[in-house]
């Protein structure tokens, strides 16, 4: 894989295209209309599998959460749901609860179902699933709705800074 802007034409980098692009990590893009999957029920995760036709394992979302008050990142495949006490722990932590949507755009930098778990504006601790380390490549959002970037999941855990458990169930 190179870096490649799949189906992008001319697309504004984004904080996290950028910080993978001064990593010298290799990734793909992958742009689609989320209006024309049209998200009815669909979370924005489950929008860009079904408009990118991808495994639902490898997409991965990306949720805030406060972990004993601390904002926390938790990177979830979308065919699954987040586990906040196994988040808790593996954030060495006794309680998660989702974060207030307001905090998690204010403290990353990104909107609402465009939170990228790479470049974010304040580094908050992280947690990959680790079921991301069975695939040679996984999708995480990009930086803003309609956008996914492919990498590799170890790229992904370093430059996130992230610990991998077992936090979806």
């Amino acid at each position: 894989m190179r870096n490649a802007w799949l189906g992008c034409g001319v697309v504004a980098a984004t904080p996290a295209v950028r910080t993978l692009e001064r990593a010298g990590v290799a990734f793909s893009l992958h742009q689609y209309d989320p209006a024309a999957v049209g998200s009815g029920a669909h979370g924005h995760g489950e929008v860009a599998v079904l408009a990118l036709g991808a495994d639902a394992a490898r997409v991965f979302k990306t949720l805030v959460a406060r972990v004993d008050g601390t904002l926390t990142v938790a990177i979830v495949p979308v065919s699954g749901r987040l586990d906040l006490k196994a988040l808790a722990a593996a954030a060495g932590g006794r309680k998660a609860a989702m974060a207030e949507p307001e905090d998690a755009e204010r403290a990353t930098g990104y909107v609402r179902g465009g939170i990228s778990p790479l470049g974010q504006r304040t580094a908050l601790p992280t947690v990959v699933d680790d079921s991301a380390l069975g695939f040679g490549t996984v999708l995480v959002s990009a930086g803003r709705r309609g956008l996914q970037v492919e990498l590799d999941p170890a790229d992904l855990v370093r430059l996130t800074r992230a610990r991998t458990a077992a936090i979806t169930r």
